[in-house]
């Protein structure tokens, strides 16, 4: 949702900014730039949406952010594309018929006027205005008064009206006026050319802070520090082009891979045209070929049969069979014409990116799809937009950063005034005021603060390329060391591919007999129990290769049958009930045994035993069931084959065939973590025969069925899945399942892994939308009493979610632990029509099956919503929006979803989770002691510097590269270094710098840092020996009257007109120098997120090294030294004070900051 506000370009207002933007020397040009809403409000006026010409868009979430988009005006004939133009489109007098393209359409209205007859003037001189805003346009609704998306067929649109109206295709001249609507059906991701981003890295501003202070200290000579400042920066700024581009890349080269191909697609006077899918727009009918093709948009299924890869949007590598869209107006049982929705009506859409593999058509009869989306309008085209304009990650750190920031700004600005009346009082000259009071700002706020904060991440990502994690958005590393929260897909992440068959548990005179591992044994060949396993499925053949779903596939492949099924010569002679075949293979049958009396009996064989599967009720969700008629070769009367989920199949079978012992074994088998799978069978009516057959209604079929027994499969977990969710939940980091597969799997892989304890209850929220009249509403079950549920009497009040809930045993009155699981269907009625719910639900959901891929982000966002850092871990392209919108998104694919994930890991297994949260919390440590650092740096510095200033001295340049160089970076650089701990802790690190244990840490430092400098100040004044230092000054009592000579000539000849040699600077050169290295010592947390600072040999040997010099070259002077340093000679009693000045500020710093402010 967005708020829209309306403006027009005001040429006084464009004045007064072109003049500003002169007299600022382009820095309100550059303000202008980074705030879009005070670019449009400095340069245009106010006015109605409908007389705009520039619109400013503001999200409406948390973050607020403006957008501005220049309104456009295209001419046109009517005013919506899917408009009826048969009044309007004809031949012109001069017998061309008019064809209406994009580019036409962008002339302008008098060009085209040229062109067109008399009664076609008063059409065109209507215009239609439109913006574009990522990469979707919106037109003028003057009805509505709003600007609005166009929507293609999917909205609005009846079934009925779909066979009716929309099934005879367009005409060229149609399509062409669409186009101009629609625009090219092309999932466009526009590379950025090396200079634009350069552009857009360089105006970051940071950048443009560091190039003020470049061309400040190159004015001030200061020389080396600049030069090292622009080295860093353009290696940072080669490296974050080098990785956007990169990303930009890889997005455009998936996208492009299959975006254009050739289609047929049929005009409405039947002419069959060969187009590129760029030219398809919404209401085109478009053929699919009988070899497959990747769909360029997303199309209704008119006629015939497709069987479809969907794993680009589901993550499930399953062929799914799509059938044509039932007319309505063809079944006057019908409970009535629907509202065409492609999420809805899925399993007769094909989706735009996914794979059809094979069709099928009957009787020379073309398989047909009406277009419905086209371009970014598609799920393909949403799933792009999700990855290329994600919202924006918050991150508490950040936000802290820009206060401290913000703070040390305020500092510098007291500094800044302090210094020019100080500077004026003293009559100092203009330019020197200048230079001293802008340095000041550089001082108090460091240049280097980005690469010092960088280097903590960068040494984090080149530790996780080693262990087999890239990252490609370096920044996530830290917000990692937040997460509490990982959503794991299912399907490859937690689990293996697929499922495998445990055993069997066939049942005789309603009593189990014992469980049986092979299911294809020869005493078994031709018993029912079998027959229902060849027969009750959704599989088919694809290029010779047995394709569906995996649980069916492993069924079928336990017997060791035979799947044939009709040519495509084969079905275009005969009518669609052309059967499916199965038999059993050759090595399954005896070769010298005689079948028994009871066999014959019961199978009149001939020399071949196979069955046809007649008619098929596909696997519903809902009904939880899948059922087939099917008939034995020789046998005169059919078989029903059912199975499904066990309370199902029980309550549709006759009590006399179900064991009584039934649920205690179904629940012993299910606390194991096994899925069990039911089987029925019913002989059927011999007065049915296959035309009757086709037309039956499936609630006829399934009941009083004969219950058969049980199939026990296993869906087996990846060894390590169990191990990383217990290190996980021992870190008090939550665990959620996201998935596409169905609900019941879904919960079994989640008790098997731990994610839900046995002890623990699962409530399976059923909502259900608007119908006839009625209000949504929500059905509350238990997860194990929920096919005994009605919709009419729900197992669990709803007014006891999720408050009152508790053991059913009196005697403990501990709350039960629950967990809700719902499906994506439910989580879309609960985010439309019960908000108030939503954080409710995602605070205790554990299981969310059936997620479309925009599902998956909608509840990543929700659980951002109620202060979650979320973690996302899946394999899918189909994952790819929430991996993006995640604030550590893992992928443990390196195709699609690496392309939106900012880790990818080498290594398809979750064990990367727990390693990638210890390494950022390793990072988080290390910024906020890096932060710490540097912000005690520069006030340490500005301290120095301004009491300096007071005396009208400064630091010299050689002191300042010194500190800036030696010390800073070096130290910075190497405490970066200390590795993770080696475990997951309990506890996160904190999440922001404004908090009270990091407040305290840093102002308790700053005022030690401030009250020995002052006091080391102020006490060199109190010395008998003290002087305003002159080059005659000795107070070293050197009497050695050739070094007094030579000390005369040499310091004569040097220009000290900064003053910058005296006692004062000596002294506060000394006490801050060691002042880095203890607030850097006392900084480098170690234990409980990163190892401790002496296990970094780096840092300890810097510290170490720079530590000894300084107690070198203050303790044992070198003239050498104190001529580059501009340092002056002071007695040897007075710097052994000035090291007890420093031992005992160490002392005070380390107790201070080991015991008052430990993280909390």
């Amino acid at each position: 949702m967005q708020e829209i506000y309306g403006y027009e370009l005001c040429r006084w207002k464009l004045v007064l900014v072109t003049v500003g933007v002169i007299c600022s020397g382009g820095f309100l040009l550059l303000l202008l730039y980074w705030m879009p809403q005070w670019r449009v409000k400095a340069t245009c006026k106010k006015t109605t949406l409908k007389d705009c010409e520039v619109v400013l868009l503001r999200t409406t979430d948390e973050f607020k952010i403006w957008f501005c988009a220049k309104v456009r005006v295209m001419p046109s004939l009517g005013a919506s594309p899917l408009q009826n133009l048969d009044p309007i489109v004809h031949k012109v007098p001069n017998g061309h018929t008019v064809h209406f393209c994009e580019s036409a359409a962008e002339e302008n209205k008098n060009y085209l006027k040229k062109y067109l007859p008399t009664p076609w003037v008063e059409n065109i001189s209507s215009t239609i205005r439109y913006f574009t805003h990522h990469s979707v346009k919106y037109f003028w609704n003057d009805s509505a008064q709003s600007f609005d998306v166009v929507r293609g067929l999917d909205d609005s649109t009846f079934c009925s009206s779909i066979h009716n109206e929309h099934s005879r295709g367009l005409t060229k001249e149609m399509r062409d006026y669409r186009k101009m609507f629609f625009g090219i059906n092309e999932i466009a991701v526009k590379v950025p050319s090396i200079f634009k981003l350069l552009i857009k890295e360089v105006l970051n501003p940071f950048y443009i802070f560091q190039l003020f202070s470049v061309i400040l200290w190159i004015t001030d000579e200061y020389h080396y520090y600049a030069l090292a400042i622009v080295i860093m920066s353009v290696l940072s700024i080669v490296s974050s082009l080098y990785t956007v581009r990169k990303q930009y890349v890889m997005l455009h080269d998936m996208v492009a891979a299959h975006s254009i191909v050739r289609v047929s697609v049929c005009r409405r006077n039947q002419e069959i045209e060969e187009i590129l899918s760029t030219n398809l727009v919404p209401g085109d009918i478009m053929l699919i070929p009988s070899n497959g093709t990747i769909m360029p948009c997303d199309a209704v299924l008119l006629s015939g049969t497709c069987i479809v890869n969907e794993s680009m949007l589901t993550g499930e590598s399953v062929p799914v069979t799509k059938i044509n869209l039932p007319n309505p107006s063809e079944y006057p049982k019908a409970t009535g014409d629907e509202i065409y929705s492609p999420e809805a009506h899925k399993r007769h859409t094909l989706f735009c990116g996914t794979s059809v593999i094979q069709t099928r058509f009957y009787t020379g009869e073309l398989v047909k799809a009406l277009v419905v989306r086209t371009g970014f309008n598609t799920a393909k085209g949403q799933l792009v937009r999700s990855i290329l304009y994600p919202k924006p990650t918050d991150f508490k750190l950040y936000r802290d950063a820009y206060w401290f920031l913000l703070s040390l700004v305020v500092v510098a600005g007291i500094g800044f005034i302090y210094t020019i009346v100080n500077s004026i009082l003293n009559e100092v000259p203009a330019h020197t005021i200048v230079i001293e009071s802008l340095d000041i700002i550089t001082i108090t706020v460091p240049p280097a603060l980005p690469a010092a904060m960088t280097a903590g991440i960068v040494y984090a990502q080149r530790r996780l390329k080693k262990i087999g994690i890239f990252c490609i958005s370096p920044q996530r590393i830290n917000i990692c060391g937040q997460l509490n929260l990982v959503c794991f897909d299912k399907t490859g992440t937690l689990t293996e591919d697929g499922l495998d068959l445990w055993g069997i548990q066939r049942v005789e005179n309603a009593r189990f007999l014992l469980p049986e591992e092979r299911a294809c044994s020869e005493s078994l060949l031709k018993s029912e129990f079998i027959a229902c396993m060849a027969t009750c499925h959704s599989l088919t053949k694809i290029e010779g290769e047995l394709s569906g779903d995996p649980l069916d596939l492993k069924m079928f492949e336990a017997i060791g049958w035979i799947l044939e099924e009709a040519t495509e010569e084969e079905t275009a002679l005969h009518n669609r009930i052309m059967p499916t075949v199965v038999r059993p293979s050759k090595q399954l049958f005896p070769e010298s045994k005689q079948a028994t009396d009871q066999e014959m009996e019961l199978f009149e064989l001939s020399t071949t035993y196979e069955i046809g599967i007649v008619r098929q009720f596909p696997f519903s969700s809902v009904l939880q069931r899948m059922c087939v008629i099917a008939r034995i070769l020789g046998e005169k009367r059919m078989d029903a084959y059912m199975k499904g989920a066990p309370e199902v199949i029980a309550s549709l079978c006759k009590q006399e065939t179900v064991p009584v012992d039934f649920e205690s074994v179904l629940e012993e088998y299910t606390k194991q973590g096994f899925r069990v799978i039911a089987l029925a069978h019913r002989k059927l009516e011999s007065k049915l025969t296959w035309h009757k057959v086709q037309t039956i209604n499936r609630d006829a079929i399934e009941s009083n069925m004969d219950f058969m027994g049980l199939i026990i499969m296993q869906n087996k977990l990846k060894q390590e899945t169990p191990t990383v969710l217990e290190d996980l939940h021992k870190a008090n980091i939550r665990t959620v399942m996201v998935t596409g597969d169905n609900m019941l799997t879904a919960i079994s892989v989640a008790r098997d892994c731990g994610m839900i304890l046995p002890q623990d209850k699962v409530i399976i929220a059923e909502a259900l939308p608007p119908k006839d009249g009625q209000a949504a509403r929500i059905n509350w079950h238990y997860a194990d009493t929920l096919t005994r549920c009605t919709s009419s009497s729900p197992a669990i009040n709803s007014e006891d979610i999720p408050v009152k809930l508790v053991h059913e045993s009196l005697e403990d009155l501990q709350m039960t632990k629950y967990h809700f699981a719902m499906n994506g269907k439910s989580f879309a009625v609960i985010l439309e029509h019960f908000q108030d719910l939503v954080p409710k639900l995602v605070l205790h959901g554990t299981v969310f099956a059936r997620m479309a891929p925009d599902q998956k982000t909608q509840l990543v966002e929700a659980l951002q919503n109620v202060d979650y850092y979320v973690g996302m871990c899946g394999d899918g392209a189909n994952d790819c929006g929430a991996l993006k919108r995640a604030h550590g998104g893992i992928s443990l694919s390196e195709l699609e979803a690496s392309v939106a994930s900012p880790f990818t890991s080498r290594t398809p297994s979750i064990s990367c989770v727990p390693k990638l949260i210890r390494e950022g919390r390793a990072a988080l440590i290390t910024s906020f002691c890096v932060f710490k650092f540097m912000a005690l740096y520069s006030i340490i510095q500005y301290i120095s510097v301004t009491l300096l200033y007071s005396i009208l001295s400064n630091l010299g340049d050689h002191q300042f590269l010194f500190i800036d160089l030696a010390i800073i970076l070096v130290v910075v650089f190497t405490m970066s270094l200390n590795p993770a701990w080696k475990e997951l802790v309990a506890r996160r690190p904190p999440s922001g710098l404004i908090s009270g244990p990091l407040l305290c840490s840093v102002l308790s430092q700053i005022i030690i840092c401030l009250v020995f400098q002052t006091v080391g100040f102020l006490w060199v004044k109190q010395q008998p020996w003290f002087e305003r230092w002159t080059p005659e000054s000795d107070a070293c009592n050197i009497l050695d009257a050739t070094n007094i000579s030579s000390a005369h000539s040499g310091n004569e000849t040097l220009d000290d007109e900064h003053n910058i040699k005296n006692y004062e600077n000596t002294t506060l050169f000394f006490i801050s120098s060691f002042q880095y290295l203890i607030v850097a010592i006392v900084f480098s947390k170690g234990k409980p997120f990163r190892q401790p600072c002496y296990k970094n040999f780096l840092f300890v040997t810097s510290v170490v090294v720079l530590y000894v010099f300084l107690f070198f070259i203050m303790l044992h002077p070198s003239e050498l030294i104190d001529t580059s340093f501009e340092l002056v000679c002071v007695p040897y009693e007075w710097r052994l004070r000035i090291l007890i000045i420093v031992i005992v500020n160490a002392i005070v710093s380390v107790c201070l900051g080991s015991t008052a402010c430990q993280w909390k």
